[in-house]
Formats: C-alpha cells, sequence, structure tokens
C-alpha cells in the first residue's frame, strides 16, 4: 500500500538529567530535506540520524524537533528562562488570543522553544554517550508512529487517486457513446453547407472527402493511449512501494490523450466531458504530489 509524505511522530527518552521528547513532522518535497531544529542533538550524531531518517522516510520535508525538560532538583537546563518569559510576555501584549486559553499558550510556548536565543548552546550538551541509546530508541518509536500516520494517510490518498481514473475511464466510455453521434452531425454540417452553395457534388467523391476530413478528428489513438495510461498508472501504485515520481509522469502522459482529444472533439457533448477530466485529473496530479 502506497504511503502519504505527511505525517507526524513523537517519542519521549528518559535520561539522567530529565526527559528528551522527539518530534518528527514530515510534508512532500522532490528530494528528503532534513532539518533538525534543535541544539540538543549532539553534533557526532547528527550524521547517523540524517541516514536514518533518509533511510525510513525516503523523501519528503523532514524536521526533526529534540526538547528537554530537566528532572525534579536537576541543575541542567539549557533554556535561557528570562529571555523565554521575555519573548512571552511581548507575544501575549500583542497576541488577539487571551493566554489564559491553555491551547494558545502551549501553542505559543512551543514556537518560542524553538528560538535560537531561548536556548543556551553551553547548556546543550545534556545528552551524554550513555543516554544515547535511550534516545535512539525514542528516535526509532517515534519514527515507527510517524510511518503509521504515512500509511493511514497512503489509503485515504488510494482510494481518492484510484476512484478518480476509473472516473475518468467512466467519462471517456461517455465520449465513445458520442462519437457515431458526432459523425453524423458532421455530415449534416457539410451536407448542410453544400445545399447553401447549390452545389452537387458526385457522391462518391462527397463520400471519400468525408471519410478524409473525419480521419483528421478520429480519436482512436488518445483513446487507447488514455486507457494504456490508466492501466499503467493503476499497476504503478498497486505494485511499486513508492510510485510518487513515477505517477507524476504518468499523468502526465495522461493529459496530453485528454487535451488533444479535447482538440478534436468538434462535439459540445464531447468537450464537456473532456472538461470534466481535466477536473479530475487535476485533483489526481494534487493529491499525487503528495504519494511517497
Amino acid at each position: 500500500m502506497i504511503q502519504s509524505m505527511t505525517g507526524y511522530g513523537k517519542a519521549e527518552a528518559h535520561i539522567s538529567g530529565g526527559k528528551i521528547t522527539l518530534e518528527i513532522r514530515s510534508l512532500n518535497g522532490k528530494n528528503a530535506d532534513i532539518n533538525i531544529k534543535s541544539s540538543l542533538l549532539p553534533k557526532d550524531k547528527e550524521l547517523e540520524v540524517r541516514k536514518l531518517l533518509a533511510e525510513k522516510l525516503v523523501r519528503g520535508t523532514i524536521d526533526l524537533y529534540l526538547s528537554f525538560e530537566p528532572s525534579a532538583g536537576s541543575d541542567i537546563s539549557p533554556i535561557n528562562t528570562e529571555t523565554l518569559m521575555a519573548h512571552f510576555r511581548e507575544v501575549r501584549d500583542v497576541s488577539p488570543v487571551p493566554m489564559q486559553d491553555p491551547v494558545a499558550a502551549a501553542t505559543l510556548l512551543g514556537s518560542l522553544f524553538r528560538l535560537p536565543d531561548v536556548v543556551d548552546a553551553r547548556k546543550a550538551d545534556v545528552i551524554g554517550p550513555e543516554d544515547w541509546p535511550q534516545v535512539a530508541a525514542a528516535l526509532s518509536q517515534a519514527l515507527d508512529a510517524l510511518c503509521a500516520y504515512r500509511s493511514k494517510e497512503g489509503a485515504a490518498l488510494y482510494a481518492d487517486v484510484t476512484g478518480r481514473v476509473n472516473g475518468i475511464l467512466g467519462l471517456y466510455d461517455q465520449v465513445e457513446a458520442l462519437e457515431g453521434e458526432r459523425i453524423a452531425l458532421v455530415r449534416e454540417k457539410l451536407t448542410r453547407a453544400l445545399a447553401d452553395l447549390h452545389a452537387s457534388p458526385n457522391p462518391e467523391r462527397f463520400e471519400q472527402e468525408l471519410i478524409f476530413y473525419l480521419e483528421k478528428y478520429d480519436i482512436n489513438e488518445e483513446k487507447v493511449r488514455l486507457r494504456q495510461h490508466c492501466k499503467y498508472f493503476m499497476e504503478v501504485i498497486d505494485s511499486e512501494p513508492y510510485p510518487g515520481k513515477k505517477l507524476g509522469f504518468i499523468i502526465q502522459e495522461m493529459g496530453r490523450e485528454i487535451n488533444t482529444t479535447g482538440s478534436k472533439a468538434n462535439h459540445a457533448g464531447i468537450q464537456q466531458l473532456v472538461v470534466r477530466m481535466k477536473d479530475e485529473l487535476e485533483k489526481v496530479r494534487e493529491q499525487s504530489m503528495n504519494i511517497l
């Protein structure tokens, strides 16, 4: 089953000086764009953590947050309390939301903790070598939670995009049903034009020219190719673990066949169906940008 690139995972590690909370958030992205937004992570572990995130999450804009809560009686704290409270008071004075609201206050504090001057880098070395196994285990738990989130979102994405692709095929079936009517309308239009000109062409020559004319508007090739692209779309999304990029190329080809059908339509009903197919394909394109 496919995965979304949107996800969230959280875990905690209890170390000698207190508690480390790890949060990982991911959004869609072309490559693995990893941002470690904390000075708590030991420098000698950063490369290892980046490699783990890239291997586990593959692709997306990935943010890793670490926060530290010292245990009672501990004198270890990387937080500049005075600076934190100064920022809090400044924002509180201009905020339209009352800080008595616990959700608003918690959200604000979470944002303030990410400011560089709130965490004192000189005191940030709270994760010692003896603490790393616990932190690494928490990181693994947070990654597992994020991947579970991605899988749940992926199931919803799968149902949406496959339903819309099948919908496009259904609309093209309606296009086929109108092909006979379109040919009859073209014949009637040409016959009327000749009558207005008081022309009496040779019937055999007229049929021959009519065939040549209709060949320019034949959509059989587009019909075959679009159905093949839709079939390939379904095969890729069902068989590949990370199909997002490939699906983007397939959608581009599907759009080309739909556009060509519209340019050859010469029929109001078919044009309306083409517009509906374009709308469905655009929604598929938007959703596929979040598929891993």
